[in-house]
């Protein structure tokens, strides 16, 4: 509708009914109730009456309404006691003197600047015609004394004895009183003016507290902290924005779906679930599939964190959580999101200290009777997400609390493509970098460390001054964020150098020589982060690790100190990573996966994390001895193997090293030309030929 069709139908609104188009109107389209605009009505506010109290009291301190009363000086006053027409002076609080000129003498010439507010002639009783100021009361009377004294001796001159009397009582009868007043306005305003900025002081710094959002607000701890989206403030991200994550993304939508379409699942009679999980590793995408469904779902969303809730004062995280119940009833159908709900979910009664403070205990009891207690809840959706989903309250993962639990998994390679895709959209990068190639090279990272590749890239390539970012300058990225920083003025000795090759290169000989160990990369010695040298693989992506893969990873981690020993008969303290590795690794393998003939088919994991404060070991001091002594025995036994390889090989051994103190990196190329074709691969891609 334009402009100019609103005005003419507002005017026709406005027609009379007395008229023949008014008439007609209302026989043939009546006017709907509430069509015709509303003026504004000005409310009433009690500060209008403060307001006008105050210009009151400021009119009777600062505005004379009975005449005006003029300023003379001391010539003037000495002029106008020689003619003897002053009727009496009032002498105010020692301060200044009113004049008060006698009636008859009003209308002298000398006195035509007395004026009052209407311009006749002041001749009011009350209101003094003159006033004279004086810095003090006693020099005041000594020069009125000497001035009468003088007007005397001057007007009786030659003068009989009678006239003199007559002049000496004219002059003497001027009647001088003294008077002490009290500006009771301006007391009040010096009591009132500081109470008033007191206590507008204090209302501004009240809104102000009340306005944030922060722990500083005095009355209001018990108020939820939840931030609303709705119509007004929405979210942009949708699930166009989300990629891989496309199983969980199935799940939420359907929450979304439910809330845009309650019809189609009503009408057969199901439920929608009251709260969804989403469960997995830091950086997966569960906050950002959250942001997707406050974007998609168009229905009021509340965000807060787990710590919101939580708070030094009794019963603070309780009422919290009560008011956010509140407002989401009011606001239903509304979807909560609860990030890091761990923060007030973890399991009760697991605290090794008792007796301490039960705030989070009250908190997240009354957390699950708002989301399933007595009352009803229908309508509000709850979604949380959570990285440590194990020490969760069993009571808070039961089914009509969270029904779901969504696993946010790290990406395989065709999502990796799919988030390099949506993270370089706004980066102008080369054409010919293969994403493909991205994928591969980035295994085990997570939607965050992709995100933070890309950025990584795009500053690389702006630090050397390129118009757009290369395929190296992403690789960059990935060692950046692997190894850290590169190091290159670090002082290295040539001999810890030398050292430094060797290790690395018995990494990348071991590896290359062993069917199950990962293939190598890339390998370096140029110090990056805390390492002195570092060596890139490329983990093949497997949902299952049998016992051979593991002990060929085992001999390829102890290949770098196996290194030392055969080159230089003594080894050094640069094994320490590859050391605290293994024994993780051999200690999962004897007594978690039950991978050792002698411990056999046990596990001494605890998934439900009830065991996470015990001070005891769920089994005996014979078992620790024996799983003890099976770890050494399969350490020792890899440690033997690669020294075993590194003594038949030693020869390639140094020519990689050597090459490695000569070019500092070296690649997967330099090592075909010293080793040949890995023909563990050879075998891989035949097998892949045929199943394609």
């Amino acid at each position: 509708m334009t402009e100019e069709t609103e005005k003419k139908d507002i005017d026709q609104n406005n027609v009379s009914k007395d008229s023949p188009e008014g008439q007609n109107k209302d026989k043939k389209n009546p006017i709907p109730l509430g069509k015709l605009p509303k003026k504004p009505k000005m409310g009433f506010s009690i500060y209008w009456i403060y307001g006008l109290i105050a210009v009151f009291f400021l009119g009777i301190q600062y505005f004379n309404f009975s005449g005006e009363t003029k300023e003379i000086t001391w010539q003037k006053f000495e002029l106008i006691v020689t003619k003897r027409n002053i009727e009496k002076i009032v002498v105010v609080n020692k301060e200044y003197a009113e004049i008060y000129i006698k009636k008859a003498s009003l209308k002298d010439t000398l006195y035509k600047d007395i004026k009052d507010k209407n311009g006749a002639n002041n001749t009011f009783g009350p209101t003094p015609h003159y006033i004279l100021n004086f810095l003090n009361i006693d020099i005041f009377n000594k020069d009125f004394n000497d001035l009468q004294n003088k007007i005397i001796t001057k007007d009786t001159v030659n003068k009989t004895a009678q006239e003199k009397e007559k002049i000496i009582n004219e002059v003497n009868s001027i009647i001088i009183k003294p008077e002490t007043r009290k500006d009771w306005g301006g007391e009040i305003f010096g009591w009132l003016i500081p109470i008033a900025i007191i206590v507008l002081i204090w209302i501004f710094i009240m809104n102000r507290m009340s306005k944030s959002s922060g722990g500083g607000q005095i009355f209001s701890f018990g108020k939820s902290k939840a931030t609303l989206f709705d119509k007004d403030t929405s979210v942009s991200v949708s699930f166009k924005d989300v990629a891989g994550l496309e199983e969980a993304k199935v799940e939420v939508m359907e929450i979304v779906d439910f809330l845009k379409n309650p019809k189609k699942y009503t009408d057969l009679g199901g439920k929608i679930p009251k709260g969804a999980l989403l469960v997995g590793l830091p950086g997966t995408g569960k906050t950002l599939l959250a942001k997707a469904v406050a974007g998609e779902a168009h229905v009021p969303f509340f965000s807060l964190s787990g710590s919101d809730f939580v708070e030094m004062f009794v019963g603070v995280g309780a009422s919290r959580v009560r008011d956010l119940f509140k407002q989401a009833k009011e606001k239903a159908p509304c979807i909560v999101f609860i990030d890091e709900i761990d923060a007030i979910g973890r399991a009760r009664g697991k605290q090794m200290i008792t007796g301490g403070n039960d705030e989070r205990e009250s908190t997240l009891n009354q957390l699950l009777t708002e989301m399933d207690g007595f009352a009803s809840n229908a309508g509000v959706i709850i979604l949380a997400a959570t990285n440590r989903a194990d020490i969760l309250d069993r009571a808070l993962l039961r089914a009509g609390r969270f029904d779901r639990q969504i696993h946010v998994e790290l990406p395989d390679i065709e999502e990796r493509k799919a988030i390099f895709m949506v993270h370089m959209k706004p980066l102008r990068f080369d054409p010919t970098i293969n994403i493909d190639f991205l994928g591969k090279q980035t295994p085990g990272f997570s939607g965050a460390d992709i995100a933070n590749v890309c950025n990584e890239a795009a500053l690389i390539a702006a630090r050397q001054n390129k118009k757009i970012v290369e395929k190296q300058d992403f690789l960059d990225a990935i060692d950046r964020i692997v190894a850290g920083l590169e190091k290159r003025n670090k002082i290295i000795s040539k001999e810890e150098k030398k050292i430094i090759a060797y290790h690395e290169a018995g990494h990348a000989t071991i590896s290359w020589l062993l069917k199950y160990a990962h293939p190598l990369v890339k390998v370096t010695i140029v110090p990056r982060g805390k390492a002195l040298g570092a060596a890139w693989y490329l983990p093949e992506e497997r949902q299952l690790t049998n016992k051979e893969q593991i002990l060929d990873e085992l001999c390829a981690t102890l290949g770098g100190r196996a290194s030392e020993e055969v080159i230089f008969g003594t080894i050094s303290t640069g094994a320490l990573n590859d050391l605290e590795k293994i024994t993780k690794q051999t200690y999962a393998m004897v007594s978690v996966f039950g991978l050792n003939e002698k411990i056999g088919n046990l596990s001494f994991y605890d998934s439900t994390g009830s065991q996470e404060y015990s001070l005891t070991k769920p089994y005996s001091e014979k078992t620790a001895e024996t799983i003890d002594s099976e770890v050494s025995k399969i350490v020792a036994a890899a440690y033997v193997r690669a020294k075993e390889l590194l003594v038949q090989n030693k020869e390639k051994l140094v020519l990689l090293a050597e090459a490695l103190l000569k070019k500092e990196v070296i690649f997967k190329e330099d090592l075909e030309e010293i080793f040949g074709k890995r023909p563990f691969d050879e075998e891989k891609t035949e097998a892949e030929k045929k199943e394609l």
